[in-house]
């Protein structure tokens, strides 16, 4: 089959079927302890404290100037807080927690490769997982325990579908059970078109160190501005009750394919760095990049090697 056709199948797939991306090389944690939410609450943006079994949110590890160092999801399994964050930002937030967990009732618990993790995608993935059968919510980051193929698997309701996280050496059993119920193997680029389409950033191509939960339009999704204190709340606040952010996450309508990294420059002026860049079967090129506010939404910008970039406000899809 040839790559084009590969492409236009797969995003057929996440798009009016259900797509199925393996996504087990991501980081995983586990904290257990009676003082596993108090000690995560005071080190991430979200409501760890809030959260109660079955539910689980989105938040940032900063530094304590308010620049995010990772990204993760926090899952409540009752006996468990279970997080997954991008591999990049793995280190990061082991270290975090190993560094300060020290008077905290918390056990720290290495998960990359003992658990699998696999993203069905679309609006038939709820049925081929059994999501509702299994009684799994409908909000994001929603988790309830199962059975898919006889393995043991937890169900975690995401924005495209439903994530599934089992026992590694269950994966092929289950992914069996999953195309067996209609699922279509994809590959992780295919993803990564939805994803810049509903313009959703990812940690390593659009987030860095250099950037606050802000800047990325990150605050509904990922910091609440009701909790207890946490590294990187003082610059949070006051940016977000009292100024304005020098940069935005914009979406990039390009005029041809262009390499993530290309300096983005509007007259003579450097103005940001494209991060995710991929050709989508439904608008062309398109990207995603953290630009100065002097780039306004309709503004052309230069790309570094001759293509050129109209902003345009996100989502795409």
């Amino acid at each position: 089959m040839a790559a084009i056709d590969r492409v236009i199948d797969g995003y057929r797939a996440i798009n009016e079927g259900a797509a199925l991306v393996d996504r087990s090389e991501r980081g995983k944690l586990a904290l257990t302890g009676t003082g596993a939410k108090e000690f995560l609450a005071g080190q991430v943006t979200n409501d760890i404290l809030g959260l109660e079994p079955g539910h689980g949110c989105y938040a940032a590890l900063l530094t304590h100037k308010g620049k995010m160092r990772a990204d993760l999801r926090v899952l409540d399994a009752g006996d468990e807080l279970l997080l997954d964050t991008e591999r990049s930002a793995l280190q990061a937030v082991f270290d975090t927690i190993r560094t300060f967990k020290l008077g905290y009732d918390v056990e720290l618990h290495k998960r990359t490769l003992e658990r699998a993790l696999l993203s069905v995608a679309g609006p038939k993935a709820r049925a081929v997982t059994g999501a509702d059968a299994a009684g799994l919510g409908a909000d994001e980051h929603d988790h309830v325990a199962t059975t898919l193929g006889g393995r043991e698997v937890r169900l975690v309701a995401t924005d495209l579908g439903v994530d599934v996280l089992a026992v590694a050496e269950d994966r092929e059993a289950v992914e069996a059970a999953l195309f067996a119920a209609g699922a279509e193997p994809v590959g992780e680029a295919i993803a990564e078109i939805v994803r810049v389409e509903h313009g959703r950033p990812r940690y390593g191509l659009d987030l860095d160190e250099s950037v606050i939960p802000q800047e990325a339009g990150l605050n509904d999704r990922a910091v609440s501005f009701t909790k207890g204190c946490y590294v990187g709340q003082e610059t949070v606040a006051r940016l977000f009750y009292k100024g304005k952010p020098n940069r935005h996450l914009r979406g990039l309508k390009l005029s041809s394919p262009v390499v993530t990294g290309a300096t983005l420059r509007l007259g003579d002026k450097d103005v940001g760095t494209l991060g995710s860049s991929v050709i989508s079967p439904a608008f062309g090129p398109i990207g995603l990049a953290i630009v100065r506010r002097e780039a306004a939404l309709g503004d052309t910008l230069e790309v570094e090697g001759g293509a050129t970039a109209t902003v345009v406000e996100l989502p795409f899809a």
